[in-house]
């Protein structure tokens, strides 16, 4: 597998249903582990820039039917070090303010999902990883969250995407490994997140006093 993204960029993981698309997204994240190679995130220890450095957003939701929205929002943000600003920015952003007093249970599919993805604004981080992101929203959704997706590579953040349809913002297009008859873009000897002329990067990112090499991932 070979992909290199520099701070500010996204790559769009394309291909067929079980060509390995979330098990990558998964194994960046550290929920899978690798049967060889190697992910690091500069001088960083993997498990700190995991925590603190990474939001990982399944095709699943990840919300409790019987929680308000504003319980769910609020959980999530607490546990990952959001503030109330960056909460109530979430709320404003993805247009939630109606909803939040609302059961997850009584929201609609496209609804939901909204409330899973503010919780990458709830708790800023750099690094997104995003599994089928746009399925259940409609169209004007899917291009007002690419513009939100295209504020965050503006500021310097990642974005790794797996996805079918084309994403809203603009992105390196990489093919998975797993791809019969396909070799995936990028350059030779692994993926690197947060390298380039912009990079700050995820390690940068985590520890500004410091000035960690690119973080590196071969699988």
């Amino acid at each position: 597998m070979n992909l290199a993204l520099a701070a500010g960029e996204a790559a769009a993981l394309t291909g067929r249903n079980g060509a390995g698309k979330t098990s990558l997204l998964r194994t960046i994240s550290g929920l899978v582990q690798t049967e060889a190679g190697a992910i690091t995130f500069g001088d960083l220890d993997p498990s700190t820039a995991r925590a603190e450095g990474l939001h990982l957003i399944g095709h699943l939701d990840g919300l409790k039917p019987t929680r308000t929205a504003r319980e769910e929002l609020e959980f999530w943000s607490q546990w990952t070090g959001g503030t109330r600003a960056s909460s109530a920015k979430a709320v404003a952003t993805l247009e939630l303010s109606t909803l939040m007093d609302l059961e997850v249970r009584r929201l609609s599919a496209g609804q939901r999902r909204r409330l899973a993805l503010a919780r990458l604004i709830a708790a800023p981080r750099p690094l997104w990883l995003l599994d089928e992101p746009l399925s259940p929203l409609d169209a004007v959704w899917r291009e007002r969250f690419g513009q939100v997706m295209a504020g965050h590579l503006a500021t310097g953040g990642l974005i790794v995407a797996a996805v079918h349809d084309p994403c809203p913002c603009p992105t390196r297009p990489w093919r998975s490994a797993h791809e019969p008859g396909r070799r995936p873009a990028g350059p030779r000897g692994g993926a690197r997140l947060g390298q380039g002329r912009r990079a700050t990067g995820v390690a940068r990112l985590l520890c500004r006093d410091r000035d960690p090499a690119a973080a590196r991932h071969r699988a």
